[in-house]
């Protein structure tokens, strides 16, 4: 027979179970995304299932990093330039091109949220399902050129997204006379004049963390099996 002291134990008990679950969701970042305010940017549609990029990269962490951190910087960028129509009618890159000339109130979440939403919006394309090996073409010429060999480029993008401290990015670009790479922290945007961004490398620990925990390197390693590289040769071959 339950007694009334022993509901109330069992009532506290599943009370701090849910309590402890809700913090470590929260230090896992699946917390609900903000519901995005009315405003020109739009979460792009994943190009694949959430669980198409397995084993490399798991379903659950591409259901919280596109539906829950990408969905809460396109939140805070429709926010950021809520009431100001000469900003809203831009896209993100125009917006990201010409910081300084933005208003100081909306500059940095213009450089953080709007920077969040270009870089994720580009990744999500960078991958795909049955993807990696090695690029063809002039791509692969190219990275010959700047780099000796695919090997030795595989080597300077992992080095740069390994020793990126903290939160950022590695990416491969197109500098407008050979191709480079480069780490940027945070959510900085690789837009310059005469750069494109070819390839890029999420290192937030939001990216991997679920299934590699510290493992930044073995989550780096697994990138290369889903790298688009049929996308990363289109944007070279256009340079846009």
């Amino acid at each position: 027979m339950i007694t009334r002291r022993t509901a109330l134990k069992q009532s506290i008990a599943a009370g701090a179970c849910v309590t402890l679950a809700g913090g470590v969701t929260s230090f896992l970042g699946a917390q609900p995304a903000p519901a995005a305010p009315a405003g020109p940017f739009t979460l792009p549609k994943l190009p694949y299932a959430t669980d198409a990029l397995e084993p490399h990269i798991d379903g659950r962490t591409m259901e919280i990093h596109h539906g829950k951190h990408h969905a809460t910087y396109v939140a805070n960028l429709n926010k950021a330039v809520a009431g100001k129509p000469e900003l809203a009618g831009k896209s993100v890159d125009d917006l990201l091109r010409d910081l300084a000339a933005l208003p100081a109130e909306v500059r940095t979440a213009v450089r953080n949220q709007g920077g969040g939403h270009y870089n994720h919006s580009l990744f999500w394309q960078m991958m795909k399902k049955g993807g990696g090996g090695e690029p063809g073409g002039k791509l692969q010429e190219e990275i010959a050129r700047s780099f000796g060999s695919f090997a030795k480029f595989k080597e300077d993008f992992s080095k740069a997204a390994l020793g990126q401290f903290g939160s950022g990015w590695a990416w491969l670009l197109w500098n407008g006379t050979k191709l480079e790479v480069k780490g940027l922290p945070n959510q900085d945007a690789p837009i310059a004049p005469g750069t494109t961004a070819l390839l890029g490398i999420d290192v937030w620990e939001h990216a991997y963390y679920l299934k590699y925990q510290n493992r930044r390197a073995d989550y780096i390693s697994a990138f290369f099996n889903v790298v688009a590289w049929d996308f990363v040769e289109d944007r070279f071959a256009r340079k846009a």
